[in-house]
């Protein structure tokens, strides 16, 4: 194997039935890529069989470690994930239903020279595939991003891979949870000054979303405006 060492840091809940497919086919794609991995799954809350499941395929596969939160929390469980993880390579997030052996691949040949990697849907040769409400969310989220924030970065909800000593660096500071966690994360990184590169991703939904954007909306503006406050506070 050629390449840094990747850890694959996926959130589940309530994936019973579809995550072991899923899981299938997420290692088939990383094991394309020249490189060693692992995969943290993190069940977070879930009321169905996920977490049986997600032990069963632990114990088949020595590569897969499992921990578990006891309440839903997404963003919780990626922070969660990457301090289980160690202090050596480097840290992908994928979603279940959301993942890329081009973007590992992609970290795999950035990684000598950058400290972040964004799959970004709105990067130049990006193909978003999603229905038009979802890629207009998308737009309207990184307009506020940039206005209220004051952010650079073009897309920070999707696959994203940080250096383990970067993360290590930047965990104790990042207070938010839930959907802003990778949003707080990838601002305190810029604002930190480490490098960040974005690479072109193609986005077609394995299945309809599940996350609704009625209720999202408020809550990640709430959020966004705790965060302005809190990085102004700061004086960053």
């Amino acid at each position: 194997m050629t390449g840094p060492s990747l850890t694959i840091i996926v959130p589940v809940h309530n994936e019973a039935g579809f995550m072991g497919p899923a899981l299938k086919e997420m290692r088939g794609q990383l094991d394309a890529v020249s490189t060693a991995y692992r995969t943290i799954l993190v069940e977070n809350g879930s009321t169905d069989a996920t977490y049986a499941e997600a032990l069963a395929i632990a114990r088949a596969d020595e590569r897969t470690d499992v921990v578990r939160l006891p309440a839903a929390d997404y963003g919780l469980a990626i922070r969660t994930g990457m301090e289980a993880a160690g202090d050596e390579g480097w840290l992908v997030v994928f979603d279940i239903d959301y993942f890329s052996g081009a973007f590992a691949a992609s970290v795999v040949e950035q990684a000598a020279r950058t400290d972040v990697v964004i799959g970004s849907k709105r990067a130049a040769g990006s193909m978003d595939r999603r229905p038009w409400i979802r890629r207009l969310a998308t737009r309207v989220f990184n307009f506020l991003l940039r206005t209220i924030a004051g952010s650079g970065v073009s897309d920070t909800h999707g696959m994203k891979a940080i250096r383990a000593s970067v993360a290590r660096d930047l965990l104790p500071h990042v207070l938010l949870t839930k959907d802003l966690f990778d949003t707080e994360l990838l601002l305190r990184a810029e604002r930190a000054g480490y490098r960040i590169t974005e690479v072109p991703v193609v986005v077609e939904e394995m299945r309809e979303a599940r996350s609704s954007l009625i209720r999202r909306v408020p809550r990640t503006l709430r959020g966004l405006m705790v965060l302005r406050r809190t990085l102004r506070e700061e004086g960053a």
